[in-house]
């Protein structure tokens, strides 16, 4: 196998609290600081893990979104990646676009292996790799929890409702990553040096002919309500009582 691409998403880091704006119209990002989505670094330290064991032989990271995103690119070649490739536009693609930016990208780089995160923190929408598998007429193996390359097979270890689930697939094939798949790696001070020295390549998205269509369009955005007080009860018939003030019964 050659190349294995990974999706890198720039988004609010996620152990800042997340305010919306005053109108409604989003979130708060002046100011906020930013950083890899967590399910994204995941599935690059995957990646890493899949060349270091010489069944790959380069790892390159994408990003599409603005040009800030570089940084999130950069933060990924510390950790390892050989190329970088920020496509670039100032609009917010949902899935399907972001999958079809994948599909420009995969036959542009011969891409062996596509491992994304299995959903981003602020979108939420678990969508992406599933597309983009099904775009591509590749197998997709979602929510990974172990992965093992050999030869032209992944055996993905899944999580799902009940419980595991292993598979086999055949490469070429799109793999989601899960929270439990692997920790990774801390980025050091050399890393980071060494990273500036790395190609990043950028690309604005009409190049690739992909349109910035909208499937859906989001019309509002609220904070999540106060939590209501809780209420001290001293038997069972005394909860089924407030259970019952409530309507909950």
């Amino acid at each position: 196998m050659k190349t294995i691409l990974v999706g890198l998403k720039r988004a609010v880091d996620y152990n800042v609290r997340v305010r919306v704006k005053s109108d409604g119209s989003g979130v708060e990002t002046d100011g906020v600081k930013m950083s890899i989505n967590p399910f994204d670094e995941i599935a690059l330290e995957e990646a890493l893990r899949i060349k270091e064991s010489g069944a790959a032989e380069e790892v390159v990271v994408v990003s599409v979104g603005i040009s800030e995103a570089q940084q999130q690119l950069r933060t990924g070649l510390a950790m390892g990646a050989d190329r970088a490739i920020l496509v670039e536009t100032a609009e917010e693609l949902q899935p399907l676009g972001v999958a079809k930016v994948f599909m420009k990208l995969i036959e542009k780089e011969s891409a062996d292996l596509v491992v994304l995160g299995k959903l981003t923190i602020d979108g939420d929408n678990n969508q992406t790799g599933q597309m983009l598998a099904a775009l591509w007429g590749r197998p997709g193996a979602t929510f990974a929890s172990d992965i093992k390359i050999d030869g032209s097979t992944a055996t993905v270890v899944r999580e799902i409702d009940t419980g595991l689930e292993t598979i086999e697939v055949d490469l070429p094939a799109v793999i989601t990553a899960d929270l439990r798949l692997n920790e990774p790696r801390y980025v050091k001070l050399p890393d980071i040096m060494k990273a500036k020295k790395k190609p990043l390549e950028e690309i604005k998205l009409d190049d690739l002919g992909v349109a910035a269509g909208k499937s859906f369009e989001v019309t509002a955005h609220k904070p999540p309500e106060e939590r209501s007080k809780g209420v001290m009860v001293e038997d069972v018939a005394g909860l089924v009582g407030a259970l019952r003030d409530k309507g909950l019964v």
